[in-house]
This record gives structure tokens, C-alpha cells and sequence, in this order.
């Protein structure tokens, strides 16, 4: 997946957007003002920042090596998933779509209605 690949994805999810990047060299993606997938470095797009859930978190970490825990994140059950030959682009389109659905399922219903995801 190249960085192109990674923003049409993640644009591509109901309701989601590119959001303001806290520097040129990150980009954001969130749906009901939420964050649920970011990338640190934009030129080596080296990293991918994904949310689970605590199991999943342990998981993922014991069977791939390059899924380590996003502490930079200051929030738990961000993994930082590194861009290597070891995962395909379809887990990681995976893990951004569940990282994406714990944030909708988070929402208020008011704002899963208003944007069309009720």
C-alpha cells in the first residue's frame, strides 16, 4: 500500500474524512470528528496508526512483529503498524476498517444519523 493507496482507503469509509494533521508530515483520517487511522510520516510512510480493542491490541502484537504499541498516542489500544513486507494490504485495510468501526460503534446516535450510518 502506498500512500495514496492509504488516504483513498480510508476516504472511501462512510463518513469519513481527512482531518487537520497536527504538521505537513501527518495526515488524519476521522469520521464524527473521532480519529481512527494516522500516519506519522508522510514521505516514508513508514508507520500506520490504527485503533483496537485491548484483546485484539495483545493479539496483533504477539503474532506480527511490526504492530507495536502507539503510547505517542497518549491514549491506550493505538497500535503503530509498520510498513513492511510482513503484513498485506489487505490486513492492513482490515485493521483500519476495525479501528474505523470501534469509533462509528463510540458515536452518539445522533451523529451516526447524521451521517448516514444508522
Amino acid at each position: 500500500m502506498n500512500i495514496e493507496d492509504y488516504r483513498s482507503f480510508c476516504l472511501s469509509l462512510k463518513g469519513s474524512k481527512e482531518s487537520m494533521p497536527f504538521d505537513d508530515k501527518v495526515l488524519v483520517f476521522s469520521v464524527g470528528g473521532k480519529m481512527f487511522s494516522l500516519t506519522n510520516n508522510i514521505e516514508s510512510f513508514d508507520l500506520i496508526n490504527v485503533k483496537c480493542e485491548p484483546a485484539q491490541a495483545v493479539e496483533l502484537r504477539e503474532r506480527f512483529n511490526s504492530v507495536i504499541p502507539g503510547y505517542h498516542m497518549n491514549k491506550k489500544y493505538w497500535n503503530s503498524v509498520e510498513m513492511d513486507n510482513s503484513i498485506s494490504d489487505e490486513q492492513i485495510k482490515e485493521w483500519i476498517k476495525t479501528s474505523y468501526n470501534i469509533i462509528v460503534s463510540k458515536l452518539p446516535m445522533k451523529v451516526r444519523k447524521e451521517l448516514g450510518l444508522e
